[in-house]
């Protein structure tokens, strides 16, 4: 199913194996079968609207170096390569290198430090999108478990501003990929789109997100998403509303959403 299950070290496990040996650029990027090339094939025979953003390969290798994953990765592919994907005219985002159009990079997403810290970790997941919901995906880490979230580590959850709380996908990062270039964000999100919501996306950059009133998880969205009042926020605001609700609802602590 996933790409990466063959070698989960190196897309998955490894930036939470504390005895996996440190590996330099040169490792990293020259490998025999890189992702980048399979993916853009991929990308060639969707339907789905994708727009692949430029972004620093500077930073890109840098990120490279602190996640320890390689090329082969589609993971690696991305932050090497891209400066990020804009999934269905921006509803998601799925991180780089920092872009040009204004997205931020996967390791600012995840507050990774300025220069290589062979001893830092992604703690109990790292983000590698959000959408305009406030929702994020995240590859789920080592400690997990110990941060109360579902799953196996490597595999992709994604936490829902309309349930306050993280749902395992059952998929690694490759076949999470693979799940929305052929199509599956339509079902997912069921329920979750209104009657002109490309127009509102349209307009927003890669750091604002959607406030909804009543919010999301309210008895009177779920009824009528369509009579919701909704307004463009920053993405930081919009992630510290759904820590905040899930605070004062049931008195859990979602963790790290990621910076924005």
């Amino acid at each position: 199913m996933d790409r990466d299950s063959g070698a989960p070290a190196d897309c998955a496990s490894r930036p939470w194996c504390d005895d996996a040996e440190i590996r330099d650029h040169n490792e990293l990027i020259n490998v025999d079968d890189p992702a980048w090339p399979i993916l853009l094939q991929e990308l060639a025979g969707t339907d789905v609207p994708v727009e692949v953003l430029l972004g620093d390969p500077v930073a890109g290798r840098a990120s490279l170096l602190q996640l320890q994953v390689s090329a082969r990765s589609n993971l690696g592919g991305i932050v090497l390569n891209c400066g990020g994907l804009l999934v269905d005219g921006g509803w998601l985002r799925i991180f780089g290198s920092p872009s040009e159009a204004g997205l931020p990079g996967l390791a600012e997403v995840n507050a990774m430090p300025s220069t290589f810290d062979p001893s830092w970790r992604p703690g109990a997941g790292l983000v590698v999108a959000h959408d305009v919901l406030g929702g994020v995906f995240a590859l789920n880490g080592g400690n997990h478990r110990e941060a109360g979230r579902p799953g196996e580590p490597g595999e992709i959850l994604y936490f829902a501003p309309d349930a306050l709380g993280w749902e395992a996908l059952g998929a690694g990062h490759s076949a999470w990929l693979s799940w929305i270039f052929s199509g599956g964000l339509q079902e997912f999100y069921e329920g979750l789109r209104w009657d002109g919501w490309r127009s509102e996306v349209s307009v927003l950059d890669g750091r604002q997100g959607l406030s909804f009133f009543p919010p999301l998880w309210s008895a009177e969205a779920r009824q009528n998403l369509q009579a919701t009042s909704r307004r463009a926020v920053p993405m930081a605001e919009l992630l510290g509303l759904s820590r905040d609700s899930c605070l004062q609802l049931d008195g859990a602590d979602p963790g790290f959403l990621g910076v924005a």
